[in-house]
């Protein structure tokens, strides 16, 4: 009788598979950067992605008509709404001007409004000395620590109002006044922070003092925000659409003559709000719009609000923000020099922009201002898009210089007491309002029972961006070589499936075989299980023949290529070196854990068949830390071969991580929507409650 014992263990952090590895037991001998890529998840989502790129720019060349682009554009403006989310309901905003700033030619209303109950955005409106009422100009920030209060911020700002054009520069969240998570305490900003906002990483640890960067936070607010179906640019894009909401109701300002200009980050919001907000009539979106081909191939994908969920599979590239608004008009600003948003891109944006426009014979409503500078809201751009604002918003067409003129101390500009929204009686955060969302909606699941509600093996599979069980690739096995370890024999072998990545395995051979096999796998590399202190010398020394392999973007099929080596600290210490794969199937409409998951479960099928006809089988599964979502899924779809499932020190449950949302490295163990339909405990019903065993569950901080 051959019975089979799984072993999968995936504990966060520690060394990499590669660094403890002896060389000769790497199943790949090769081991240059390029062949490394070649191997690797990421390389294997990249292909998949530009296939998907390839296959909506053919479809783009089937645009004919003015009618061929108003269905084109209906359908991805759909699209984009359904992958955001409900919008939360409209409410009250409650708005004051707390302080008035007088100046030079404008002054400054610094205002508090409520976007959702209790969920406070603070902004500073520039106003034009001379009486309205005046066209306004919506600006979102870029990822600036200090908001609002930034020097590019305030400067096109005020280059707005002197123009006789009001601009409304707000914080998003996680920047300015709006930091969501804070150390210790929640004393006030120091003097240190407001001086030097930039030594925030320092201050960390400091009472009062945010505990992560915008990126960071951003990406954070991003984890729950998936698990509910939602993402940050949600809450993002509809702060923003409150933003317009409070212009709109002033007596003082043109309700049809409402434009929008950010730059990075803030083109970001610029380019979803001037997709999804009619009102806005003007865009500029700055240092933001290149193609996602060329992003992929040079930077790779930014923080969560920057990627939505199946957009690239369904079709929806960075150019259809321009389309969706034709033919209001709209400036690309970018710079040559832009290391993190590809001018090549920028132009290929602008030139199916461009025939899109002719077609509706307004080709002169979009257009592009290329400053010869690095990323950032430079003068240049500044200056182009006040003077796009000025052409299209007073219908003036005079040139616009920017002179040198003093900006603000970030405290002049200061709409909360205490410096942060969070220190407001009764706040809430994003954190805050994503478990609120997540409670309802496991309520709402479990309203119709008095136990957990019953989730089918096909809602699991479309959820998780699973492919149907019996349409899973046959894996094949290939036989690369032999060592020797510890006076054991070794096999090196890779499984794949064809289009799937490989599953580098070494097999092990104990000296007396009891016929029974493990399968072991480590989050950390196969070569964890090495250590004096690994299973593998015990499992061999019982009989069993050990199978340690890599799952997909782990160990020797991690990415190599040491890309985004300044975002390296938050990708891989704060969410994982995964994260880039985990953004790669995410904008694929799949996740992490449901191509493991295929990977676990098609690997199981292959041992069961190759086994004899008729032969009895015992199969244990024991997943550890990461692997406890993707063994729990694949266990599902494999309860009659599994005797048991053990899950160590592993997440028991979604639930629980948005409770403690700041816990590190789950960014990869995320599906999106899933609590709407399922969560973890879930599944232990499915196996058998008899059949799991749960050991030392994860305690996210």
């Amino acid at each position: 009788m051959l019975r089979f014992m799984v072993l999968l263990l995936l504990p966060y952090g520690g060394l990499s598979a590669t660094s403890l590895l002896a060389d000769d037991l790497f199943v790949w001998s090769n081991r240059t950067p390029e062949a490394r890529q070649e191997h690797s998840l990421r390389g294997v989502l990249l292909k998949e992605c530009l296939a998907a790129l390839d296959q909506r720019e053919r479809a783009y060349e089937g645009i004919r008509t003015a009618e061929d682009l108003h269905v084109w554009n209906q359908q991805r403006r759909e699209f984009f709404q359904t992958q955001l989310g409900r919008w939360p309901d409209s409410t009250p905003l409650n708005a004051q001007v707390v302080g008035i700033v007088q100046a030079d030619g404008y002054r400054i209303e610094k205002i508090l409004f409520e976007s959702q109950p209790g969920h406070h955005v603070t902004g500073n409106l520039y106003l034009p000395a001379t009486a309205g009422p005046h066209p306004a100009v919506l600006i979102p920030c870029g990822h600036s620590y200090n908001g609002k209060a930034a020097e590019g911020y305030q400067r096109v700002s005020i280059l707005m109002a002197r123009n006789g054009i009001a601009a409304f520069c707000y914080d998003p969240i996680g920047q300015g006044e709006r930091y969501q998570a804070f150390a210790a305490d929640g004393t006030p900003l120091s003097a240190e922070y407001q001086v030097n906002p930039n030594s925030l990483r320092q201050l960390e640890n400091i009472p009062g003092q945010p505990r992560f960067n915008p990126v960071e936070e951003h990406t954070l607010i991003g984890i729950g925000s998936i698990l509910v179906g939602r993402n940050t640019a949600t809450y993002r894009i509809f702060d923003g659409m409150r933003c317009v909401d409070y212009l709109v109701s002033r007596p003082d300002i043109l309700a049809d003559r409402i434009g929008c200009t950010g730059n990075s980050g803030g083109g970001t919001l610029t380019a979803y709000l001037m997709a999804l907000d009619e009102r806005i009539y003007c865009a500029a979106p700055g240092c933001y719009m290149t193609t996602f081909r060329r992003l992929l191939e040079t930077n790779g994908p930014q923080d969560a609000e920057q990627n939505i969920h199946g957009q690239i599979r369904f079709g929806m590239d960075e150019a259809d923000y321009v389309l969706m608004r034709a033919p209001r008009p709209t400036v690309l600003l970018a710079g040559t020099r832009d290391a993190t948003f590809d001018i090549t891109g920028t132009w290929d944006i602008l030139r199916e922009s461009k025939r899109a426009y002719a077609r509706l014979d307004l080709p002169e409503r979009v257009d592009i201002v290329e400053a010869d500078a690095p990323h950032g809201f430079t003068t240049q751009l500044r200056v182009g898009a006040v003077r796009w604002m000025s052409r299209w918003l007073l219908d003036r067409h005079e040139p616009i210089i920017e002179p040198d003129f003093p900006i603000h101390d970030p405290a002049e500009l200061q709409c909360t007491p205490r410096g942060q929204v969070a220190f407001l009686p009764n706040e809430r955060t994003v954190f805050d309002l994503n478990r609120e969302l997540a409670a309802k909606m496991i309520s709402g699941r479990h309203a119709s029972q008095s136990e957990v509600a019953r989730v089918t093996r096909e809602q699991i599979c479309q959820t998780a961006g699973m492919c149907a069980i019996d349409q899973l690739p046959e894996i094949t096995a290939r036989v690369l070589g032999e060592s020797q370890w510890q006076g054991y024999r070794v096999e090196k072998l890779v499984y794949q499936a064809e289009g799937r990545g490989p599953l580098p395995t070494l097999r092990f051979h104990p000296a007396a075989p009891n016929g029974e096999t493990t399968l072991l796998i480590s989050g950390s590399g196969k070569s964890t299980e090495l250590q004096p202190d690994g299973k593998i010398i015990p499992l061999l020394r019982q009989g069993h023949v050990v199978l340690a392999l890599d799952l997909p973007g782990i160990g020797e099929t991690a990415d190599a290529t040491g890309r985004n080596p300044a975002r390296r600290y938050w990708a891989d210490a704060l969410f994982g070196p995964d994260g880039e794969s985990f953004w790669l199937s995410y904008l694929l409409g799949r996740s992490l854990v449901g191509l493991r998951a295929e990977a676990i479960l098609s690997l199981i099928q292959h041992l069961e068949a190759e086994n004899a006809p008729g032969t009895a089988r015992k199969l244990h599964v024991i997943a550890t830390g990461s692997a406890g979502p993707p063994a729990l899924h694949a266990v599902v779809f494999a309860s009659e071969a599994v005797s048991s499932l053990t899950l160590h020190h592993s997440l028991a449950s979604w639930q629980q991580l948005m409770a403690a949302p700041l816990g590190h490295a789950h960014l990869t163990e995320t599906v999106h929507g899933v609590l709407a339909v399922y969560d973890l405990p879930d599944l232990v019903s499915l196996i058998g409650q008899d059949k799991v065993r749960i050991e030392a569950p994860l305690q996210p901080r």
